[in-house]
């Protein structure tokens, strides 16, 4: 049965959906504001500007090294995380989608028809009367959003849409990141490969010389073993090393999408020089990062759930409408005689609902107040990893100068001590001391380089991308 729609309750149902938002709209809190001068090595400014923008493209380039940007652009066309968010970007635009569409009125219709009879039933005979019946209906609702709950419901599934593309660029920013430093560990290892080569030839060359002054009556037994030991441990460190190498290299295949078999990377030996850091940067630069921006749109959504929590305790207006042509043939059915219609309305109201209502808000609630910690925590994170390499880049920096000349120092000291125990004035063990010296502290000088350029990796991937564009305003 329909209820009529009477003519007064059309101006207090616009009142309604003139301030239907007001009553269960719920705002989220500020955000957090970096501080205006950032402790570590005075390398942050104040903000001049303000507004998020989007990750550079190719950021890595400032590394200048062509294998590494192919490497970047095959990752983002095969890596099968970013393929997995990105269908999760689909799915939450099609949640968008329908959440939108629950706005509008639907509207069904639909053709049926009958053949039904009944039986008269006597003492001697038995007849059928059988009859037709032909309809075609249209039927139409529309739920008015009186109290903004799907309006918010649509607002919190856009929300969780950015959040989705937000996560998505985040993945692949971390991705990028990781693809870089795995590449310059790569060459790293090479590097160190080629060092232990250079020593291990070296190491032989001492040998010969060792064991030819022991046959000469000239060196003890013991510099022989002890030349032999240096040269055996310089060939197991090779081993290590190289089985490193190929492990970095299966790990970069993976990470493109591809077996860890399938991938060939050319040794080259040659570590990248990692980029000065700008003297000053503006803190605007945390504003684009993703997970940032993912962290804030899920706090809106979060905001959003309450009020479409809070509209469940007012009564939901529903417009119903139906129209008909029925007949018994399908000649005549679309007579004007034959149409019937309706239209109506209806005001439902939960009287008791065992406390459910109250529940959802105060989960709902509940929800905004841990996507709004998780907000301010992805904040002060991202806060930190800024500091720390910030200080880790400009301190490594100082020590890689000072690393090279240190292994300058011990690679002249290796040469001298050779000299001396060719003309005798020297044991062995010096000599031993010398080339232990200069292996370490030229491996030492790689691995700070190494550490040097995941700091500056990390770092571009902290401000999320590249800091060229905003250092040259």
């Amino acid at each position: 049965m329909t209820i009529p729609l009477h003519r007064p309750l059309l101006p207090l149902a616009l009142c309604f959906l003139l301030g239907a938002c007001a009553i269960t709209r719920v705002e989220p809190p500020a955000p957090v504001l970096a501080a205006p001068q950032f402790k570590e090595s005075g390398l942050w400014q104040k903000a001049t500007a303000a507004g998020p923008d989007a990750v550079p493209d190719a950021w890595w380039t400032l590394f200048k090294d062509p294998v590494l940007d192919d490497l970047q652009q095959r990752l983002v066309v095969g890596n099968e995380n970013l393929k997995s968010l990105a269908a999760a970007v689909v799915s939450a635009r099609a949640v968008l989608a329908a959440s939108r569409s629950a706005l509008l009125p639907t509207l069904s219709a639909g053709l049926s028809a009958t053949r039904s009879g009944n039986s008269l039933t006597s003492a001697s005979t038995a007849t059928q009367n059988p009859g037709n019946s032909v309809a075609l209906t249209a039927s139409g609702s529309w739920d008015l959003d009186l109290w903004g709950r799907l309006a918010q419901s649509s607002g919190a599934a856009e929300s969780s849409l950015q959040a989705s593309a937000n996560d998505l660029a985040a993945a692949r920013l971390s991705a990028q990141a990781v693809l870089a430093q795995s590449y310059f560990s790569l060459r790293t290892t090479e590097a160190q490969q080629g060092l232990l080569v250079r020593s291990t030839r070296a190491y032989q060359r001492a040998l010969e010389l060792t064991q030819a002054r022991y046959d000469g009556g000239i060196a003890m037994r013991t510099d022989v073993l002890q030349a032999q030991t240096q040269l055996r441990s310089a060939q197991a460190q090779l081993a290590d090393v190289t089985a490193q190498r190929a492990q970095l290299e299966h790990a970069i295949a993976v990470l493109l999408g591809l077996q860890p078999s399938s991938l060939s990377i050319e040794i080259t030996g040659k570590v990248a020089d990692a980029p000065t850091v700008p003297t000053t940067l503006p803190s605007t630069l945390l504003e684009r990062r993703p997970d940032i921006a993912a962290a804030r749109s899920r706090l809106l959504a979060a905001y959003g759930q309450i009020g479409v929590a809070d509209a469940a305790f007012f009564p939901a207006l529903t417009l119903t409408g139906n129209a008909q042509f029925a007949q018994s043939t399908l000649a005549t059915l679309l007579n004007e005689p034959n149409f019937l219609w309706s239209v109506g309305s209806s005001l439902a109201q939960s009287v008791l609902d065992g406390g459910q209502r109250k529940l959802a808000s105060a989960q709902a609630r509940s929800g905004a107040e841990q996507a709004t910690s998780n907000y301010r925590q992805t904040v002060l994170t991202a806060l930190q990893e800024v500091e720390d390499n910030l200080v880790l880049a400009d301190q490594l920096q100082r020590e890689a100068q000072l690393q090279q000349e240190a292994s300058q120092f011990a690679q002249r000291n290796l040469e001298i001590t050779l000299d001396q125990y060719r003309s005798g004035t020297v044991n062995y063990l010096s000599v031993v001391a010398a080339q232990n010296a200069a292996l370490n502290s030229e491996s030492t000088l790689l691995g700070v380089r190494n550490r040097q350029l995941a700091a500056v990796n990390q770092l571009l991937k902290n401000i999320a991308g590249r800091w060229e564009s905003v250092s040259a305003k």
